[in-house]
């Protein structure tokens, strides 16, 4: 058996006049740039044995968003296995940031497959605000229970 991949992130929240909303992003890349339902996530990313799933939370909320993490007051929603075997454990942070502020982190991937060139994509090809169920509607699938768990909660 091979290592578990574990991954951390923070699912940002504000209250509105409409109820709860959740930041997500889409993922970036060829494989998503077609995808809607299922490509959009909590920010998050793996991280190694020697650093907490909260630091790394922190840090990967930096990364992928270009800007700090939020200051307010965490709240544990968990750990959740993703279908291709990942666990991501999640806390949620209450917070604002507009969207267009964001300047994502990148990464490289041959692109196309098989040409041998190395190509450059953002982690997160855009962000945005989502309603709670809006959310579960294109959040990754094993990622709608934080979004239960968030709502159970406050």
């Amino acid at each position: 058996m091979g290592d578990i991949r574990r991954s951390a992130g923070l699912l940002l929240f504000r209250r509105t006049g409409a109820g709860v909303e959740v930041l997500l992003g889409h993922m970036g890349g060829p494989f998503w740039a077609r995808k809607d339902a299922g490509a959009w996530t909590v920010p998050k990313g793996e991280y190694a044995g020697d650093e907490t799933p909260w630091d790394a939370a922190r840090r990967e909320f930096r990364e992928e968003l270009g800007l700090p993490a939020p200051q307010g007051e965490p709240l544990p929603l968990g750990e959740v296995v993703q279908s291709g075997g990942k666990h991501v454990t999640v806390w949620a942070v209450e917070g604002d940031l507009d969207p267009a502020d964001v300047v994502p982190g990148t990464f490289a991937m041959e692109w196309p497959r098989g040409s041998g060139r190395t190509a450059h994509f953002p982690e997160l090809d855009r962000v945005a605000w989502f309603g709670l169920d809006a959310a579960r509607g294109v959040v990754v699938r094993a990622q709608a229970r934080f979004l239960d768990r968030l709502a159970e909660r406050i």
